[in-house]
């Protein structure tokens, strides 16, 4: 995709304090977009705000908690009234829980997972969709997970709000097409490793060293480099005729299953 193909596009990035949503959010204001920045850390947040900034974007950043239906509105007025239009949104933020079977699965897991994933990816295109409809367009890009199509002991509840988000993906897809409105989903590389609750785990680093020996392009995918190009071609006008999609950009590991 040409340098600058998001110039003067309004992107929407939730989860983009760090790991895949600020390499998602350095790619796509690498590429022109202005920026607005939710996560539930603030400071860092803040911290990828300024280094863009000093790179020339515009950004605006806003510490939420993603299942706040309220906050989801009121970010989208605050996008408005600051940058005048919101053309995409990427919908990056979920909580995860411990890997755990299915039989220990309480409540309270299975009500974050769905709050701060299908329910939350619902408000924010709820949010978005009456001002890209207004504009005649709009690009909303969701991130599902290849353990929703696969399945993968442990991740029961996880897979499974995963697999609620492509769904949603798809009926808004269906019922937003006519309005210039294109929805599709990713599957990014894991970035569960990369996290600090996998730190001093040997058992959990050898399972995901043998899962990238086996990837068939052999190796871990980057946020900025290997998944962001794929959400912004999907942010892009080149993508006005694909939506209602799931494309993985793992390198191939989907295929593993």
């Amino acid at each position: 995709m040409a340098a600058g193909a998001l110039s003067g596009r309004t992107v929407i990035v939730t989860g983009a304090s760090r790991g895949i949503g600020a390499g998602i959010a350095r790619h796509l204001a690498a590429q022109g977009a202005q920026l607005v920045l939710t996560a539930r850390r603030g400071p860092a947040l803040d911290e990828l705000a300024l280094e863009l900034v000093e790179a020339g974007a515009r950004v605006i950043t806003a510490a939420l908690d993603v299942a706040d239906r309220s906050g989801a509105l009121q970010l989208v007025d605050r996008t408005l009234a600051e940058f005048g239009t919101v053309d995409g949104l990427v919908l990056n933020a979920q909580s995860f829980r411990p890997v755990m079977p299915l039989l220990e699965v309480t409540p309270d897991d299975l009500e974050l997972l769905l709050s701060t994933g299908p329910a939350a990816a619902l408000w924010y295109m709820q949010a978005v969709v009456p001002p890209m409809a207004a504009a005649g367009r709009g690009r909303i890009v969701t991130m599902g997970s290849s353990l929703g199509i696969t399945g993968g002991p442990g991740y029961g509840p996880y897979a499974a709000s995963k697999e609620a988000i492509r769904s949603l993906t798809r009926t808004g897809a269906a019922e937003w097409g006519p309005l210039g409105i294109t929805v599709n989903c990713v599957l990014p590389a894991s970035a569960a490793h990369r996290a600090p609750a996998t730190e001093g785990d040997p058992a959990r680093a050898e399972a995901f060293r043998a899962m990238y020996e086996r990837n068939p392009v052999g190796r871990d995918g980057d946020p900025e480099h290997d998944i962001a190009p794929l959400v912004a071609f999907l942010l892009s006008d080149a993508s006005s005729y694909i939506t209602g999609q799931t494309i993985a950009a793992d390198g191939g590991g989907v295929m593993r299953a």
